[in-house]
């Protein structure tokens, strides 16, 4: 049995699914979660623009919980009528199954929000945006752990590092935000939601081995947001004065989240965790790009190219150690 064999779950067949290796294929790798990082870091300026149009204050946890529970159980329920029109069983789930997207919508979608936007309440928006990106290291750190097929080596390390300061290099305006002050409330929740994330991502790598990664990630996104709805309507958040504009940026934010979360479901079932989370660096990047373009500030200013070059640098490290890892060795 080689190291990828002992990696992978028994009983899976990924390796024969439908479409695996359109997903395995490094060239597909790389401009899949491009695009998934793409529609994830257009979400910056959405949420803002949806705060605006609705009056949700910054300090209106309670309402941006309830505005979020909207966008993933919208997100979910379109992807269930879109697996449903492909043929695909939304509703023929073992027991076990209902309770590992039960368990995965809690997690991933639930927990890990609510403590991000605690979090967020209690510190700044540059250390928020920072200490999310740990998330990349805890994924990679977990993978080491359980797949043999996905051990933390020095040149993986590398990227990681320089990734990592991409971010923080697109993050940096000044003195101001980057103290070294922590607290539970603030900077504590951020990293515990990314580990929330983190964890909750390589558990949905090993249930989309039995499961569609569509419908698992359909009902994952349904039940988080319902969840999430509903702890936000219980702690006082209505949300009043919807109108033609907000519900469109609702529906853009509901096809964002479907599309980016099902592609990148697919993405972990067929690849490396290491592979694939290395792209989370380029979030804040085009987070910040986006922002700057829609919000009108300035786009091209150094910080956000040298970011971009290091975080891509990051990513080509990452991509060419694959690609050089599984290439045939020569004969003889």
């Amino acid at each position: 049995m080689t190291a990828r064999d002992s990696a992978r779950p028994t009983g899976a067949s990924s390796a024969h699914a439908p479409g695996a290796a359109f997903f395995r294929r490094p060239r597909n790798l790389v401009g899949l979660a491009t695009l998934c990082c793409l529609l994830w870091g257009s979400a910056y300026p959405a949420i803002k623009g949806g705060y605006a149009l609705l009056d949700i204050a910054r300090s209106d946890t309670a309402a941006q919980l309830a505005f979020a529970g909207w966008r993933f159980l919208l997100a979910g329920g379109l992807l269930l009528v879109i697996a449903r029109l492909m043929g695909k069983p939304v509703w023929a789930l073992s027991t076990g199954q209902w309770r590992q997207v039960a368990l995965l919508g809690l997690a991933q979608t639930s927990l890990q929000y609510v403590f991000f936007y605690v979090g967020l309440a209690h510190t700044t928006g540059v250390k928020g945006s920072i200490l999310n990106a740990t998330g990349t290291f805890f994924s990679v750190l977990l993978a080491h752990f359980i797949y043999a097929n996905d051990r933390l080596r020095r040149r993986k390390a590398l990227s990681c590092a320089v990734g990592f300061f991409g971010v923080m290099v697109v993050n940096l305006r000044g003195v101001q935000g980057l103290d070294a002050s922590f607290t539970l409330l603030g900077e504590g929740f951020i990293v515990i939601a990314a580990f929330v994330l983190s964890a909750a991502s390589i558990y949905g790598k090993r249930v989309s081995q039995r499961l569609d990664p569509m419908v698992m990630t359909a009902w994952q996104l349904a039940i988080g947001g319902l969840v999430l709805l509903l702890g936000g309507l219980a702690g006082g958040g209505a949300i009043a004065g919807w109108g033609l504009g907000s519900l469109a940026l609702l529906g853009y934010m509901a096809v964002l989240s479907a599309a980016a979360f099902a592609l990148w479901a697919a993405l972990l079932k067929h690849n490396r965790v290491g592979q694939v989370t290395v792209f989370n660096f380029l979030i804040p990047v085009f987070g910040a790009l986006l922002s700057a373009l829609f919000l009108g500030e300035t786009v091209l200013e150094w910080r956000n190219l040298i970011a971009l070059a290091l975080v891509c640098g990051g990513i080509w490290m990452v991509t060419t150690e694959t690609a050089a890892a599984s290439a045939p060795a020569p004969a003889g």
